[in-house]
């Protein structure tokens, strides 16, 4: 019976943490450039002495799916979206870069393109930094031009966006919303990734289908506790037979 309990017990747990995953999807259904996280249940065995026979369910997080989303007009010269594969190197919290595909953009008090975020917009050779008093386009390869205020002569590139495109499957989410290599390397720039301008992409969470997953393990989690139960009464019984003997 304990074999049994054992699968209901971590079963029961890990559906809890799949509702968590599925319910953090659902938070972002308007999140820009958002990747849904997926989650899978496996079975191990348990390692120990004297336990050879027995196993246990964990939750193994797959990764996300990299399903572009929908691409919406804005109209708003600072708001870019990846067309197709590809990322927008940016400045992580710790220093080091990251990748997104939000591309809702603004210059920063200190003239810094920086994302709505606060994250530094990364360049070919770093940061880039926008001149005051200036209008600035971004163009399909991340070109970053800018002309003075009220002309219309003038204009200059002043950077280009570190667009990237590694491998999907050497992706990791972490858990500050951005992707980085799996490896911890920096991903070299890929001149064929392209933007499309005053767009922003749309978050790929189906809510149609988050919805029906959240009822399907809520059922499964129903199910264990269930399991469990059957456990609690098959003992009692099972020691009342031996109490009558």
């Amino acid at each position: 019976m304990d074999r049994l309990l054992y699968i209901a017990m971590t079963g029961a747990k890990h559906s809890m943490w799949q509702q968590a995953t599925t319910s953090h999807n659902l938070a972002n259904l308007t999140t820009t450039g958002f990747k849904a996280e997926l989650n899978s249940f496996r079975a191990l065995p348990v390692f120990g002495e004297g336990m050879p026979t027995r196993a246990f369910v964990v939750d193994s997080t797959t990764g996300a799916d990299f399903t572009p989303g929908v691409l919406q007009q804005t109209g708003r010269d600072l708001d870019v979206a990846v067309h197709g594969k590809g990322w927008i190197t940016v400045q992580a919290a710790d220093g080091g870069e990251a990748y997104t595909r939000n591309g809702s953009l603004q210059i920063s008090p200190n003239g810094v393109l920086q994302t709505r975020d606060g994250l530094n917009v990364m360049g070919d050779a770093g940061p880039i930094a926008i001149p005051p008093d200036s209008e600035i386009t971004v163009g399909k390869d991340g070109t970053v031009s800018v002309v003075p205020t009220g002309q219309v002569a003038g204009v200059s590139v002043i950077g280009r966006m570190k667009l990237v495109n590694p491998p999907e499957a050497d992706m990791v989410k972490s858990g500050d919303g951005l992707f980085r290599l799996r490896s911890g390397v920096v991903a070299v720039a890929d001149a064929n990734v392209s933007l499309a301008g005053s767009a922003l992409e749309s978050s790929n969470v189906n809510a149609t289908e988050a919805l029906v997953n959240m009822i399907n393990l809520a059922r499964q989690f129903d199910m264990q506790m269930k399991m469990i139960q059957t456990v609690q009464t098959m003992s009692e019984k099972s020691s009342q037979i031996l109490s009558l003997s």
